[in-house]
């Protein structure tokens, strides 16, 4: 328990104490305090914000968040960085049931509750460029993103993944992250379900684009579609790609794409048959 002491007159032009202040349990206190740094390193960049901000936040004093954290500022930043990244990777699993496509677009409901419910740490986690930002910092945004490339490889049944591969999955990634940064900035606006769907058909696509450079790929996708139903989301991809892209045949070629290979995932899927 954190010991108590009588308050204090404070001192003019001092900050005064919030008047909610209590005594919490040591587990508590530490939990409080992370989550405040959270929120205000998510709110402005980590360099403008103080422990005596982090300290009026908590409705507490300097002294007992050094207790806590002796290391100053940045050890409160790294430890408020890893309980996000801890807390984001937890949702991360990937159901039993269901197509790859549907399993894929189950991690992602989890992943944007995650990014809605702690909007403020998710901020926090993946914006870099701060000057608080070191090599064990670095790290830890890292391993979120090497987790999610491991259990995304696994999903689609890879286990050693060559480098086309491993680079269009992270390249997925990367857009996942910067379209939930995105969705934040600009209030989410649009709902979340149309956000997860767009993502899993930017997956479909994105490895249909690869599959046509390598074999692997090919390989991984024709597997998906294998699995994958007749309405489908990665039918329905592929049908609407179809519509889309039959208006603009003006010659021979042109048609010879639209009724030959107008399906990107079908010849992707066809290519890695041929291979």
């Amino acid at each position: 328990m954190e010991a108590s002491s009588a308050p204090e007159p404070s001192p003019a032009g001092a900050r005064p104490r919030r008047a909610g202040y209590r005594r919490l349990p040591v587990a508590q206190r530490r939990e409080q305090l992370i989550a405040v740094a959270l929120e205000l390193f998510a709110s402005r960049p980590p360099e403008e914000v103080t422990l005596d901000d982090v300290a009026e936040a908590a409705g507490a004093s300097r002294p007992l968040v050094y207790r806590y954290f002796a290391g100053g500022k940045q050890q409160l930043y790294e430890a408020a960085l890893r309980t996000a990244a801890e807390e984001l990777t937890s949702r991360f699993t990937v159901p039993k049931e269901g197509t790859p496509t549907q399993q894929l677009a189950a991690v992602l409901d989890h992943y944007f509750a995650f990014v809605a419910e702690h909007d403020a740490g998710y901020g926090a986690l993946l914006r870099g460029g701060s000057v608080v930002e070191t090599a064990r910092t670095s790290a830890i945004v890292d391993e979120v993103r090497r987790t999610a490339l491991r259990r995304t490889l696994r999903h689609l049944g890879v286990r050693q993944a060559g480098p086309r591969l491993t680079m269009l999955v992270r390249s997925w990634i990367a857009v996942v992250e910067g379209a939930s940064l995105t969705w934040l900035d600009e209030g989410r606006q649009i709902p979340p379900a149309e956000l997860r769907d767009w993502l899993v058909d930017e997956f479909v696509a994105m490895s249909a684009a690869s599959a046509l450079h390598d074999p692997q790929t090919a390989m991984v996708l024709a597997g998906i579609l294998a699995r994958e139903g007749a309405n489908g989301p990665a039918a329905e991809l592929a049908g609407r790609l179809r519509a889309l892209l039959s208006p603009g045949t003006a010659d021979g070629a042109a048609d010879g794409v639209a009724d030959g290979v107008a399906d990107p995932v079908e010849a992707a899927g066809t290519g890695a048959a041929a291979r």
